[in-house]
């Protein structure tokens, strides 16, 4: 099997991201975003996806954090669609159901070659520490748009905002997993009766 990795580099007047990432890693992580709630999630998406990934980010985090989560999903996703590749013999969607305590929550992904996001997740709060739970749609939606995938995030039952984010991520790192696998039985065939799911 080919090695199935990426590294993307984004550098805008307001972001500058590197990351690497190994869809059929361990799960390694390092992460230096100066923003440690959402390092708390993104460890979850590598630990739960036995992904690797290595992410350094520096933002305007002087104004807000906004600029800087979206511009991290954005930059997740190009290395996903790279390091996936022609997506021959994927297992193309994947879902998962995580409990945490209280906190249920489903993640189901379609590698589908277009972009939608639907994110039903109510966070209870506006803030969990210092984060602003806004910034969750605008993470997932940075990475649905550069990975062109079909995502819908719902949490089913919560009333702890942080245990219902940590089941979202965690669910979509499983969803992850099982959609990136590849299917022995599908040989090099494209998931698809087009033929293709580049668009």
């Amino acid at each position: 099997m080919n090695e199935r990795t990426a590294t993307v580099q984004r550098d805008t007047l307001e972001t500058q991201i590197n990351i690497t990432i190994n869809l059929d890693g361990a799960g390694k992580a390092r992460f230096r975003t100066e923003i440690p709630f959402l390092d708390h999630m993104l460890a979850q998406i590598a630990r739960h996806g036995l992904i690797d990934i290595e992410l350094e980010a520096t933002g305007d985090l002087d104004i807000d954090a906004h600029h800087t989560v979206e511009d991290i999903g954005i930059v997740l996703g190009k290395a996903f669609n790279r390091a996936i590749g022609d997506k021959k013999g994927i297992t193309r969607y994947g879902h998962a159901y995580v409990p945490l305590d209280e906190a249920l929550s489903r993640v189901v992904i379609d590698f589908s070659g277009r972009a939608g996001l639907v994110h039903e997740v109510d966070y209870k709060r506006s803030h969990i520490g210092t984060f602003d739970t806004d910034l969750f749609h605008e993470f997932f939606q940075g990475f649905v748009n550069s990975a062109q995938v079909t995502l819908h995030l719902d949490n089913i039952r919560g009333r702890n905002a942080h245990h219902i984010a940590e089941t979202i991520f965690k669910a979509f790192g499983r969803a992850l997993r099982m959609a990136i696998c590849i299917d022995q039985r599908m040989g090099s065939a494209i998931p698809s009766t087009k033929g293709t799911l580049n668009s």
